[in-house]
Parts: structure tokens; C-alpha cells; sequence
């Protein structure tokens, strides 16, 4: 049996994964396949990539990619999300702010530096026409640290996935005051190098094992339910989300790369671009 480290978000996109572990599935082809949860996100992903604690993550795309042009000796195998990340912008429910534009010049939390909460805040910024070079932040690792954080108002905005932080908004925690969806496909598979060019085979047959159950995934029976109760969140949210969200089982395209690569580079994020061969690796 190989072992395999993996690492990923503990939401909803990421049940396939527990289902095939569940399932015996990857112990069927020899993987002994290590699921850790990182609820710090992709910047602590990035992180345990870089130290050799991880051997895969399944991370977001825009973060993976700026810490590969930054030197993370790993590989982009293949898209898992297709569909894009819906993050929404939230304020404490107290907080007086009611619109996205009083949120210019404020502070925002994020989850670490490189992760989608620190990088989406540029996105944001730059769609709302606001300076990125005056954006301010205040690091909170988690969401429970956001929630602290904008209730102590040591932050003002906290930008995350908006369906797994729905049940705060329903709580009278946080209030949304908008989207922003990622512009590219939003989850990708990472391996590190020395671990992919070592197991190309055994990567390959975990590739087909999760695709095989991501091209089925909606059709499993009373999948909208399990997600409601797993995620604790209502029924109604939970099918809107599977409605938006598409799964992927191709290779990250080249013009998807330089569109994400374009847009790290202008905002300041990357000060160079990677050629499309050292990011993306195919098996």
C-alpha cells in the first residue's frame, strides 16, 4: 500500500474525496491516501507544499500558481473545480457598513499572506477601482479568527466562499454585502515534484479514482442532503451551489494560466511569469 499525503479545505467541494476514502477506493488501487483538513487555507497549503508535509493539495488555483512562480517546487496536474469561486464579501452584522463601496480604505481580514482571502482582496480592489497599494490586513488564520476579528472590529471585511459562510449570515454573525466570483476556474491538484516524477503511475491512477467520482457526483442519491447536514447548511443554499459548481477531470489550459499569471502581474502580486512548463505538468 502507498502512502499518500493530501491536504485540502474542509467544505463541501472536497466531499468526493471523503467519499472515495470511505468507500475503500483508493486502498482498492494500493493508496493508502492520508486526507488532512486545512482550514487555514491555501496559504498554509502552500506552506506544508513547500516543507514536505504535504505530498498533494487539492488548492486554489490563483494561490498555487503565485507560489510556484515564487519558488514552491511543485506542479499543477490537473484542474478539480471548474466552475468559479463565489466568494462573498462580508462585514460584521453590526458593522456600519452597508455597501461595498464603504469598504474602500478599510482594513480586511484574511486567512494567511498568498491565500485566496489576501489575493481575492486585489481582485476585488481592482475591480472597484480602488488603489491596491493602500490596501491594509490583518491576518486571523481562520474563520472562526475572521468572526473575531470583525466583531472586535480589528477588521472590517472578510472575504470567503460565500455557501460555507452562509450559515454565519444566517446567524446574524456577518452580513454579505456582495460577490466576487474568482475570473478562472477556482480549485486545482498540486504534487510536489520530487514526489510526482518518484510516482507518475500512482498519481495517474488517483487522478482517474477522484474523476471517476466527480463526473457521478451530483447523481448520487440524496446528495443535496448529505451536503445540508454535513456543511450545516440549508437545504435550499446547498442546491443553488450544486447548480453552480462543475467539477473538472482535464488539465489546467494554457490561456487559463496566463490569464491568472496576467492578472498577479499586474496587480503587484508576482513580480515575474512562469512558463506554462514549469507550472503544469501532464500525466
Amino acid at each position: 500500500m502507498k502512502p499518500i499525503k493530501i491536504v485540502g479545505v474542509p467544505e463541501h467541494f472536497n466531499l468526493p474525496w471523503q467519499l472515495c476514502i470511505e468507500n475503500g477506493e483508493f486502498e482498492e488501487i494500493g493508496i493508502d491516501l492520508q486526507w488532512t483538513d486545512i482550514p487555514e487555507g491555501t496559504g498554509k497549503m502552500c506552506q506544508m507544499l513547500r516543507n514536505g508535509e504535504t505530498d498533494i493539495a487539492v488548492i486554489l488555483t490563483e494561490g498555487i500558481v503565485k507560489d510556484i512562480v515564487g519558488g514552491n517546487d511543485c506542479s499543477i496536474v490537473q484542474v478539480y473545480v471548474e466552475s468559479p469561486l463565489i466568494w462573498g464579501i462580508h462585514v460584521a452584522a453590526n458593522s456600519n457598513y452597508n455597501a461595498l463601496a464603504d469598504l474602500e480604505n478599510t482594513k480586511v481580514a484574511i486567512s494567511h499572506y498568498g491565500s485566496g482571502s489576501h489575493l481575492m482582496a486585489y481582485v476585488n480592489a481592482q475591480n472597484q477601482n480602488w488603489n491596491t497599494e493602500t490596501l491594509q490586513f490583518e491576518i486571523v488564520n481562520t474563520i472562526d479568527g475572521a468572526v473575531e476579528a470583525l466583531t472586535k472590529g480589528t477588521a472590517d471585511y472578510f472575504m470567503w466562499e460565500r455557501f460555507m459562510t452562509k450559515p454565519l449570515v444566517d446567524k446574524g454573525i456577518f452580513r454579505c454585502v456582495a460577490d466576487c466570483p474568482t475570473p478562472w476556474s477556482c480549485f486545482v491538484i498540486a504534487v510536489r515534484n520530487e514526489f510526482l516524477e518518484a510516482n507518475k503511475q500512482t498519481i495517474a491512477l488517483l487522478l482517474e479514482t477522484i474523476n471517476n467520482t466527480t463526473i457521478e457526483f451530483r447523481d448520487i442519491p440524496s446528495i443535496d442532503r448529505t451536503l445540508a447536514s454535513k456543511y450545516h447548511q440549508k437545504l435550499e443554499d446547498i442546491q443553488e451551489w450544486l447548480s453552480l459548481t462543475k467539477w473538472s477531470q482535464k488539465p489546467l489550459e494554457e490561456k487559463v494560466l496566463n490569464k491568472i499569471q496576467n492578472q498577479l502581474f499586474d496587480l503587484k502580486i508576482i513580480d515575474k511569469k512562469g512558463t506554462f512548463a514549469e507550472i503544469v505538468k501532464a500525466i
